[in-house]
Formats: C-alpha cells, sequence, structure tokens
C-alpha cells in the first residue's frame, strides 16, 4: 500500500502569533474590496457548479474551450433575457398603473363634475342602501377622503414611485454589469481548471485513491445542489397538500384545484432564502383574499407554520445532512450571510460552506498543529522575577 502524504506541523508559536495575524489580515482586506470577493467567489460558485457539465459535452469529443462557450452562452442568454424583460415590464407596467391611479383621483368629468373615485363612492352607498345597510353613511366621509387625496396631488406622489422604480431600473443595469464580470471571470476559471487542478496536485497532491482539491469541491456543491431540490420538493409538496386540505375541508373555496400551482410556485420561490418562502406564499394568500377574506386568514397560518418547520427543522437537517454539517452551523451560515451582505450573502451561504467543508477536509489531511502537550517543552523561556514585599508590609 502506498504511503500517505507527509503532514506538514504548524509550530505552536506560529499557532500563537502568525495565524491571528493573517487572518486578521485577510479579514482587512477582504473588508476593504468586498464586493470585488464577493463577485469571484460567485464566479468560483459557477465554475464549480458548470465544471461537470462541461465534462459532459466534452464527452462528444468538442474540445473544452468550444464547450466551455456553449454552456455558457446557453446560460447568459436566458439570464440576461430574464432579467432585463423583468426590469422592463415592472417599469412600464408601474408608470400605467400610476396614471390611472392619477386620472381616478384627479380626472372630472360628467355634468356633476365628478371624479371616478366620487361615482364609487355613490355607488358603495347605494349598494349599502338596497341591502337593508343604511345605516352605514360612508358618501359624505368617502368624498372627503377624494377631495383630501386631490388636494395633496396624487400625481407627486404617483411621480415619486415612477422615480423609485426608475431607480431601480438603474439598479438593475448595475446588477447586469456585475452578472457579466461574474460570467467573464467565472469563464477563464472555468477554461483553467484543468491547470489548476494540476498545479494544485504538484503542490499539494492528494492521498493515492483520493479526489484532488476541485473535484472534491465540485462534489460539496453537487450534494448542496441535490439538498436543495429536495427542500424545495419537500416545502413545496407540504403547501401544496395544506391548500389541498383547505380546499377540501371548505376552509378556501376551490384550494384543491388549484393546490397543485400553488406548490409548484412554493417550491421554485423555495430556492431564495429568507424571501423565498414569502413570496411563495403571496399568490395563495391573495387568491384566498378574493374568493373569501376568512380564507386568507387560514391561508396565512397554514403558511406560517411551514415557514416555521422549514427554518428550524427542515433546512437545518436536510442541508446538515447534504452539506455534512451541523444544523446549528448551517442555521448560522445563513444569518451570517445575511448579515455580510444581505440577500446575496445569504444567496451563496451554503454553497461557500459546503466547498469550505471540501477545502477543510482536504488540508486537515496534510496540516496538523504542534500539540500543546502538559509539561512538554516550553516554546519561549522566561525568567520571572519575585517582587520583595511593600516595607509597611514587612514591618508587620
Amino acid at each position: 500500500m502506498p504511503a500517505r502524504a507527509a503532514k506538514i506541523e504548524v509550530p505552536r508559536w506560529i499557532q500563537l502569533v502568525g495565524l491571528p495575524i493573517l487572518l486578521l489580515f485577510l479579514w482587512v482586506v477582504a473588508g476593504a474590496v468586498r464586493h470585488v470577493v464577493f463577485l469571484f467567489l460567485v464566479a468560483l460558485l459557477i465554475a464549480l457548479l458548470l465544471s461537470p457539465i462541461v465534462t459532459v459535452v466534452q464527452r462528444a469529443r468538442l474540445p473544452r474551450g468550444f464547450a466551455v462557450a456553449l454552456v455558457y452562452l446557453v446560460f447568459a442568454i436566458v439570464l440576461i433575457a430574464a432579467i432585463g424583460a423583468l426590469g422592463t415590464v415592472l417599469v412600464s407596467e408601474t408608470k400605467t398603473a400610476a396614471k390611472r391611479v392619477d386620472s381616478y383621483f384627479t380626472d372630472v368629468s360628467g355634468q356633476t363634475r365628478e371624479v371616478d373615485a366620487d361615482r364609487d363612492v355613490d355607488r358603495l352607498q347605494r349598494w349599502l342602501n338596497t341591502h337593508s345597510l343604511g345605516s352605514i353613511h360612508v358618501q359624505s366621509r368617502g368624498h372627503d377622503l377624494v377631495r383630501d387625496i386631490r388636494k395633496h396631488d396624487v400625481g407627486k406622489y404617483t411621480a415619486k414611485v415612477v422615480d423609485f422604480l426608475e431607480g431601480a431600473a438603474i439598479s438593475i443595469g448595475k446588477l447586469l454589469f456585475s452578472i457579466i464580470v461574474v460570467l467573464v471571470v467565472s469563464i477563464y476559471m472555468l477554461l483553467d481548471f484543468p491547470r489548476f487542478t494540476r498545479a494544485l496536485d504538484r503542490r499539494v497532491p492528494p492521498h493515492p485513491g483520493s479526489d484532488s482539491l476541485l473535484v472534491r469541491m465540485e462534489h460539496s456543491l453537487t450534494s448542496y445542489v441535490k439538498g436543495q431540490a429536495l427542500v424545495s420538493l419537500i416545502i413545496g409538496t407540504s403547501a401544496g397538500v395544506g391548500l389541498w386540505v383547505l380546499g377540501v375541508i371548505g376552509a378556501l373555496p376551490h384550494g384543491q384545484k388549484y393546490a397543485l400551482v400553488f406548490g409548484a410556485w412554493v417550491a421554485l420561490t423555495e430556492l431564495i432564502p429568507y424571501l423565498g418562502p414569502w413570496l411563495g406564499s403571496i399568490p395563495a394568500i391573495l387568491y384566498a383574499f378574493v374568493v373569501d377574506p376568512l380564507s386568507a386568514l387560514w391561508v396565512a397560518l397554514l403558511f406560517l407554520a411551514i415557514h416555521q418547520v422549514e427554518g428550524h427543522i427542515v433546512v437545518p437537517n436536510v442541508m446538515g445532512n447534504a452539506l455534512r454539517l451541523h444544523p446549528l452551523l448551517v442555521i448560522f451560515g445563513l444569518l451570517a450571510g445575511g448579515e455580510i451582505y444581505g440577500l446575496p450573502g445569504a444567496l451563496i451561504a451554503l454553497p461557500m460552506l459546503a466547498a469550505g467543508r471540501a477545502v477543510w477536509e482536504f488540508f486537515a489531511e496534510r496540516v496538523e498543529l504542534e500539540p500543546w502537550e502538559r509539561g512538554g517543552p516550553v516554546p519561549v523561556d522566561v525568567e520571572l522575577e519575585e517582587v520583595p514585599p511593600p516595607p509597611a508590609a514587612a514591618s508587620r
């Protein structure tokens, strides 16, 4: 059996002085250029995730450069088209809605010289009168409210909404630029992965029969993808079954007809940490509110229970098993990623933990810390000088 690679022992004085200084230096540098570090980390994760796909494409006897270009071309076209279409539709539809709201409160028409909001108030009062609810007077108060809104110039508020969304469109443009940078960097990484692997194997060779560092990182990210898919399946199925049950017992009219659609949407949004579970619940709650306001309460309670089970049981245990990490470390990673870099940080927290575990295991086989044995040799001899007691104490 071939001998295992020798370990590098880190002396105690380096553990005591060198490692803390190195960690502090890396933390300061990463904090100064954290956006650049974040982009390169995302690029590395994407390259590691797509590397197995490129390898499969290469089996068709295609050069690696052509295989990388083909995979990334499809990936980039889909991503850019989706983001561009979403931003354009969002700004366009919001401008249209803002104009409609403005005209609803300000455009006077007809002989009564009333706006559409006034006429709706009158219709509401007539409906109350015809349904034996005439004791409820909303007409005068409704007209006063419409006049107050008109005096405050609702157009100013709608203009602010439009300005906000135009700023959001600019932010989307910056996001698109960052995505292009990430794609370019990850392409270079994927093209040079074979060379990186050979260079790493020369400097830190894997043990006989074991995989290299980059291959281990690829496997760990594949496990993350499988775990995330399992979490989405569990939460989506739970939401679909829960809505189906509410529909069967009559708590949500026709809920069983749309349970599959809502469950699929919940499974899809589950890929987004933090916001995903809430985004998944919005369509079902809106539908329930339209058909019966009381049903919205039951649907909200259902999703609240699902989210509690998801955050405290499903994600820590499923992802912990997939990544071979303790559930507490999974929770800490998600919270820390959100604190350091917001939602994008939470998105890459678990993939980074998966890759970090692979790196830790790889180097743990090669590096060991010099043990701090009780009674062993002292790294630095220090002479102790005994201080004589004060004169007053000596006289006593």
